[in-house]
């Protein structure tokens, strides 16, 4: 029997988008595996017109492609039985997730590719991050193009090697705009949508982020079959534990922040004991398992035992840098005879950094039990313990030696111990003490013995004296304890207070940071500021959700003056923290204060630059209409002067003369008059279908060309036709033309059409703008950034860009590649329907 040929093995060339240079790469590595005796052959390469790739085609034998028509077009593919005859040791089959002509046997080509690897054929490919399956819809998000032809990611990772090809956003541009991606026709489009910088960032990121899960995922093999279990600190992953109580989701909250800072992956970690008992409630986990898909971790379930172990072991297993535990539940008397899970865990988790995090249920089984004593509840357990071991220590020592002692030893015995229990406890265990001490006294050591009836009247003074000792110790030390606690709530209060004010005199927003603090400080869910106008409450400013919309509906309600108050919701708060609530109602209304005083500030400024706009329009209007007036009345003065005798070329200078000026009034008076109609709203377009090839033709066609360098155009005139008003595009054409032609060399004028948009681009290569710049150019007055009057009014591109706008369209400023400016007009595409 024959044995079944070994498995070819898979190699990609991935990169984050077209141009990158895969196919390149690819066959560079043909070439280099030929040279050394492999045999090679190309079982297809889309060269897209690109000289380079098709030039490394040389000296490689390509198997023939199978041809196909679809649709009345020739198309080509991968023919998969020619090159399983051919039976080559490599075979280069470029584009993986292409989709194959319908009727091929197979629909995608990395299922050709399937079959070449079954035969034992190693095959290297090509991939586009945008056409991963997991990531093809967060591409769509980021350049607004759906790529339709995706490859499963497992596909790709099942690739023995995955190769990045990378190279920066800048330098892919460059190999754009030099013609070695795209043909020429294309190439403004492509800058200017898909192979934008920003695009092409978060392209590169995306595939420098799988690529890095992919190397992960083989180091984890890695470590696996070397039996590995030291942590290798490549990667912060953090691993939280849970019991699926009701801390389970502050813990996890926890862990994500953690994860965040430390740039790294999250698992939460449930751990089931391995006799079943004592189980997790079903729902809470579930609900935790929610939570943690919905803050991008993934949640695991492993059974054990040893919880301590099992929690190791799963964080070593992981390569976990980081174990995020809750405090214990327990009692103090319980971690007496077990140190519990953390104490183990810290103990045991050699170089993985270990998180203890407080949370409501560690102290909900205790809180209120001591809720009435001013002292720590170490000292109060303290207290209660002397109240107990104290007298009967005194009592036992006293019986022993009571032919040695008389009775006011055994009194100072225990006025002794109720002083020290008094200290330690406070009032209630040393109520507790002198009381015992007394019934003990009189039963031991009163005549007559073990009873308790008292015979001598100074023996009652004596029990009356030891019950005043004790109360009276105990009031002194409770109440220096509540002075203590007073001492620390005030300096809480101060800090708070502090803070009030630092927020208020300091950054921008202070009157949503105010409150967001309050919000935080007390735990509530929402904090609004109401203000009270013609008998109507609104909502000044508010944090958190479902805000007050009167202070009826407030749990909590502060009133700053009778009109404003500070509405707070989630919970009742003690009288104690009115004060606090107070001065940060204070410092709300200042704040809100001064937000207004800084918006009539802003709302003077507006009106300082309105009338240093209108200074620079009279002072602009003023230099323009004298300049061409002036040249008018020249010419005509000339013209008119009976003494000077004119040849008919100098009355046609002047008549040009006066032509030109006569039409630098007429281009000044139309941009005035569209400025005032888009301030005043009056622009109403009359929409219809239009071509932009006749639009650039009526806008030039009204430019003076004197003294000017002509403008290469192309728009083809089978373009799309966009829905906009003739008559307005026109103008906003002729304006960015003529803003081209003045500041400019080298002008051309291209159309190209993107997704539901055609786009114009106006195209110049001179100096450009300065970094920064290229929202003010479109500001009236502006001509690159001076404000005389020597080149104009300044307000070509900024009707431009009113008129755009109201058409629907927008347009924008780029850097040429290699130098200089491009506006871009974009218009939507008529629709038929329309």
């Amino acid at each position: 029997m024959n044995a079944k040929p070994r498995r070819g093995e898979l190699r990609i060339y991935l990169g984050a988008a077209p141009g990158v240079g895969k196919t390149f790469a690819a066959l560079g590595e043909a070439h280099r595996r030929r040279e050394r005796g492999t045999d090679v052959v190309v079982g297809l390469v889309e060269t897209h017109g690109r000289e380079k790739t098709a030039q490394l085609l040389d000296g490689l034998e390509v198997v023939p492609p199978r041809h196909a028509r679809h649709r009345g077009v020739e198309l080509t593919e991968l023919d998969v039985d020619a090159v399983l005859a051919r039976a080559p040791e490599v075979a280069v089959v470029d584009e993986l997730a292409h989709t194959n002509v319908p009727g091929s046997r197979n629909d995608k080509r990395w299922q050709d590719v399937e079959e070449l690897l079954e035969a034992g054929i190693d095959v290297l490919s090509t991939v586009n991050v945008q056409h991963l399956e997991s990531l093809n819809d967060v591409v769509e998000r980021i350049t607004g193009v759906r790529q339709r032809e995706t490859v499963p990611d497992e596909v790709v990772r099942r690739a023995e090697q995955v190769e990045l090809v990378d190279i920066t956003p800048e330098a892919l541009r460059r190999r754009l705009a030099h013609g070695n991606v795209y043909a020429a026709s294309k190439i403004d489009a492509a800058l200017g949508n898909y192979f934008r910088v920003g695009n092409l960032t978060a392209l590169r990121e995306l595939a420098l982020l799988w690529v890095a899960d992919q190397v992960d995922v083989a180091l984890q093999r890695y470590r696996s079959e070397q039996q590995i279990t030291e942590t290798w600190e490549t990667r912060e992953r953090v691993v939280v534990a849970i019991t699926g109580g009701g801390e389970s989701e502050t813990l996890i909250r926890r862990a994500r922040r953690i994860a965040t800072r430390a740039g790294g992956d999250l698992l939460v970690l449930h751990v089931l004991r391995g006799d079943g008992l004592a189980g997790a409630d079903p729902q809470a986990v579930a609900r935790a398992r929610k939570l943690a898909e919905d803050l991008g971790a993934t949640f695991h379930t492993v059974v054990g035992d040893d919880v301590p172990t099992a929690l190791l072991e799963f964080a070593r297993g992981v390569n976990a840098t980081q174990l995020v535990l809750g405090t214990s539940r327990r009692s103090r008397f319980a971690r007496v005879f077990t140190e519990g899970i953390g104490s183990a865990v810290v103990q045991d988790s050699g170089s993985i950094d270990v998180h203890m995090v407080t949370h409501d249920e560690a102290v909900a089984r205790w809180r209120g039990r001591f809720a009435g004593s001013p002292l720590k509840r170490s000292r109060l357990w303290l207290g209660w313990a002397l109240a107990v071991v104290g007298p009967a220590l005194v009592t036992l020592f006293g019986v022993l030696e009571r032919d040695q002692l008389i009775m006011s030893t055994n009194v100072v015995g225990y006025l002794l111990v109720t002083l020290l229990v008094a200290i330690a406890g406070g009032l209630g265990p040393a109520l507790a003490t002198a009381l015992l001490s007394a019934l003990l006294l009189n039963f031991y050591f009163t005549e007559p013995f073990y009873t308790l009836t008292i015979d001598a009247q100074q023996n009652v003074v004596t029990l009356v004296a030891m019950l005043v000792v004790g109360v009276s110790t105990a009031l002194v030390v409770d109440r220096a304890a509540r002075l203590a606690t007073q001492a620390a709530r005030a300096r809480t209060e101060a800090t708070l207070l502090a803070s009030y004010a630092r927020t208020v005199l300091t950054g921008p927003y202070p009157l949503a940071r105010l409150l967001e603090n309050v919000r935080e400080n007390f735990g509530l869910s929402s904090v609004a500021l109401l203000e009270r106008a013609d008998g109507q409450w609104t909502r000044v400013a508010c944090v958190g959700p479902r805000p007050c919309a009167e202070p009826e509906d407030a749990d909590v309600d502060v009133a700053v003056t009778p009109d404003v108050h500070l509405a707070l919701r989630g919970r009742a708060l003690p009288a104690a923290d009115r004060g606090v609530l107070e001065a940060a109602a204070g410092q709300a209304l200042l704040a809100l204060r001064q937000q207004r005083m800084a918006e009539q500030t802003s709302d003077a400024e507006r009106r300082a630059s309105r009338n240093e706009l209108r200074t620079a329009l009279l002072s602009a209007v003023g230099h323009d209409l004298r300049t061409p007036l002036t040249s008018i009345k020249a010419a005509v003065g000339s013209l008119r002067d009976p003494e000077l005798q004119l040849s008919d070329s100098d009355t046609g200078e002047l008549l040009e003369t006066v032509e030109e000026s006569a039409d630098r009034l007429t281009g000044l008076v139309d941009n005035l008059l569209d400025s005032s109609r888009l301030a005043t709203g009056a622009v109403q377009p009359l929409f219809r279908a239009v071509g932009y090839y006749e639009v650039v033709a009526l806008a030039l066609r009204g430019i003076n060309w004197a003294g000017l360098a002509p403008v290469e155009v192309e728009v083809p005139e089978d373009l799309e036709p966009i829905r906009a008003d003739i008559g307005l595009l026109e103008r906003v054409v002729a304006n960015v033309v003529d803003n081209a032609l003045r500041y400019g060399e080298r002008v051309s004028v291209r159309a190209s059409e993107h997704a539901s948009f055609v786009e114009l681009r106006v195209v110049d290569h001179g100096r450009g703008l300065p970094r920064g710049a290229a929202d003010e150019i479109f500001a009236p007055f502006q001509r690159l950034g001076d404000r005389d009057a020597t080149t104009g009014v300044g307000l070509g591109l900024s009707v431009a860009k009113g008129f755009t706008e109201a058409m629907g369209g927008t347009i924008r400023a780029e850097d040429t590649p290699g130098g200089g400016l491009t506006l871009v007009i974009s218009m939507p595409a008529y629709e038929e329907s329309e």
